[in-house]
């Protein structure tokens, strides 16, 4: 009798992610700056976990909303494991920072100092830079628990200050300090060698006294508030979408603590007066034995110099389908081409927009921009396509969480360069990543496509592994063509020659495929599935793994973060593994392969297998046709499920393990040989380009 369906909860399967995060923090082997950036990516990992994920409960939690998720816990139940888990964790990152990087780190030069280490002449330059740069900036507020507590932003760190209590009275007395953003939280001393430094909050608190005179201070505590930024904008209701996004952002600011990070120094008093006054419990409470807001090192990771503390440099290398000196628009129309980030380059991308913008037979460039980087050249380059006429019309997606402001902004500037923009489809979050370039040739219209599963973003796209697929082909230009006429007009979702669209037929394709395979081994046949994802929590999709699985289909799964399913339980999932890989670059491709009896399908998707995205969001699942790309994505998939070096191996007890070489000459690291292949293809095609000769000849004479 095989047992029934069984789901690891999604939030306690985030934080193991996490937690594998910080393995690589903890790693020894591994440089130390790159160490640092790992630390600093877990604590940026909980701020949003907390904002989101923990916000959204405790507001369950305060409802009384007792439903329990697909693992059987009721919101309360949930939220007492997490602070179980995420008050290890906290003790674990700071264990990393102040007992091995610090020490690591200080003895090659790179040392956070104490104003009680300073020389006569960095204590100096401190004061000087105290009474001149800082002093002017901040304003201390007197607070008390009958009145309403200031409202400081979520992740700025502050200061909480007990006065001496006043002669005849033994009520304490506490002020606040929030320390200014605009000002640099690593402050640079002046030192004779390498780079030495003070925490901004620690100049502070040093020269403090100088904002109470007359006034006797008993401790001057950092702390950090998170705040709920579970909320989302009424769509039902009437009214200007952008103006609500900016109401939902006004909303943010003033939410409810959902967590205090306060130094482990400060006494139980002061303690005690931030939990009345911020309303929390001990659980939401973490004291922490060195620097608050861990995420705020990356700045650190990320400074010049100290190459001998960084790995070796994987810069994005040229793609071979390209030429030199051949427009994009001759490349793509050779034959479809498939881009694999950052181990390519995202210029072709780039390129393609850029082109597009310049380039006087293009007509229109239809795009959907859910993030972006801060000077994007995409933005700019869709702005210069509007002003020279052409037809440019942008989906922006409003709804993108934490870009939402950007995102706003992005969307003012398009539509005063005369940009059409559209702010998504009501209820829906606009996810896809797309762009139609409708250009006019001697042989009439073409369109040429970008499909991809990352964002427009230049930046994360030299640290984010992600596809690029182009192509030129017919029914792929009108699939692109009918997709955006849905989500940009009134028109009605129609049936697709090739892609497939959340929430309108995603779901039903995938579930398709899988009882594909589940009924080609019912008969016999061989049946495989590869799926690379981001995140595996749809408990429908889960239920039809597992039931192939119990067919005897063979099912492999790269899954980087949340896994809500447990491989390996026999007569449930034996047939199912589940790996995980964390390395320099964040995994973020979305790939799948189904054997199909010899005849493989293969897909890129916008969209992990959460109920989120699809059912309430739009998405795209692209099929893959071209035989040089499909099999490009069938050996990336294969080199993936071959790393026994970042890969961890997800146990039926729902425990994650480093899978090892069997020898050190067995050794693969998917991302290395990655990088290497691409290498290897670049080096190649720039040498065939050499070799090759191209007769010049001469000048046709005009008639």
């Amino acid at each position: 009798m095989s047992p029934g369906p069984v789901f690891i909860n999604r939030e306690l399967s985030w934080l193991a992610f996490n937690r594998r995060v910080l393995e690589e923090a903890l790693e020894v082997q591994l440089p130390l700056l790159e160490r640092l950036k790992f630390l600093a990516i877990t604590g940026s990992n909980m701020d949003e976990f907390f904002m989101v994920r923990v916000g959204g409960l405790q507001q369950l939690r305060a409802q009384a909303d007792d439903k329990v998720d697909a693992s059987g816990l009721v919101p309360s139940k949930q939220l007492a494991a997490i602070s179980q888990a995420a008050h290890e964790m906290v003790a674990d990152q700071y264990a990393c920072l102040l007992s091995d990087i610090e020490p690591k780190l200080a003895a090659e030069g790179i040392r956070r100092l104490k104003i009680s280490e300073l020389t006569p002449d960095q204590d100096s330059y401190v004061e000087r830079l105290f009474e001149h740069e800082i002093y002017p900036l901040i304003s201390p507020m007197a607070v008390d628990l009958d009145d309403p507590f200031p409202l400081l932003p979520g992740l700025g760190v502050n200061l909480c200050i007990r006065l001496k209590t006043i002669k005849g009275s033994d009520i304490p007395r506490f002020a606040v300090v929030a320390i200014p953003k605009g000002l640099a939280r690593f402050v640079t001393v002046p030192t004779e060698e390498g780079y030495h430094y003070l925490l901004l909050e620690d100049i502070i608190t040093a020269f403090i006294n100088r904002a109470f005179p007359g006034e006797q201070l008993v401790e001057t505590v950092p702390f950090r508030i998170t705040r709920n930024a579970d909320m989302s904008v009424r769509e039902d209701m009437a009214g200007d979408l952008l103006e609500q996004m900016k109401e939902v952002l006004t909303e943010r600011r003033q939410s409810s603590c959902v967590r205090l990070e306060v130094s482990a120094s400060a006494s139980d008093v002061l303690r005690s007066f931030l939990k009345t006054a911020l309303e929390l419990e001990d659980a939401d409470i973490y004291a922490v034995g060195g620097p608050i807001a861990l995420s705020a090192y990356l700045r650190l990771a990320g400074m010049t110099g100290f190459e001998n503390l960084r790995p070796e440099p994987w810069p994005p290398q040229p793609s071979p389908a390209l030429r030199p000196n051949e427009s994009i628009f001759e490349s793509i129309a050779r034959g479809d081409i498939l881009l694999y980030h950052p181990y390519e380059s995202f210029d072709p991308v780039l390129r393609l927009i850029e082109e597009a913008a310049d380039d006087p037979d293009v007509l229109a460039i239809k795009q959907i921009l859910y993030r972006t980087s801060d000077h994007s050249p995409v933005v700019a380059a869709l702005a210069r396509a509007a002003d020279r006429d052409k037809n440019v019309t942008v989906v922006v997606e409003l709804k993108a969480r934490f870009d939402e402001a950007r995102n706003i902004e992005w969307a003012t500037a398009l539509e005063h360069a005369g940009v059409q923009v559209i702010y998504g489809i009501r209820g829906l979050k606009t996810h896809a990543k797309i762009c139609i370039v409708v250009r006019r040739e001697p042989a009439g219209i073409r369109r040429y496509i970008h499909f991809g599963t990352g964002n427009y973003n230049e930046k994360t796209a030299r640290l984010y592994s992600d596809i690029s697929f182009m192509t030129c082909n017919e029914d792929f230009g009108a699939d692109a063509s009918a997709f955006f006429n849905t989500i940009t007009g009134y028109s009605q979702p129609i049936r697709f020659r090739k892609i497939e669209v959340a929430p309108i037929g995603l779901r039903a394709r995938i579930l398709e495929l899988i009882e594909n395979e589940r009924e080609r081994c019912r008969q016999g046949h061989v049946a495989r599935i590869d799926v690379k994802l981001n995140s595996l929590a749809d408990t429908e999709i889960i239920r039809a793994l597992y039931a192939a699985s119990q067919t005897g289909v063979k099912i492999r799964l790269n899954v980087r973060g949340i896994c809500c399913l447990q491989p390996g339980i026999p007569e449930l999932s034996e047939n199912i593994t589940v790996t995980s890989i964390v390395d320099r670059f964040l995994e973020h491709s979305r790939i799948m392969y189904f054997h199909n009896g010899g005849d493989a399908q293969v897909y890129i998707s916008s969209a992990d297998w959460m109920s989120r995205n699809l059912d309430r969001r739009v998405e795209l699942l692209v099929p893959v046709e071209d035989r040089a790309c499909r099999e490009r994505l069938v050996q990336i998939l294969d080199v993936c499920f071959r790393d026994n070096v970042k890969a961890c191996v997800l146990g039926s007890e729902g425990r994650y393990e480093r899978r090892k070489a069997s020898s050190p000459g067995r050794a693969v690291r998917g991302q290395e040989v990655l990088y290497r292949q691409a290498r290897t293809a670049a080096q190649s095609a720039k040498q065939d380009s050499r070799a090759t000769f191209e007769p010049q000849r001469p000048a046709e004479t005009p008639p």
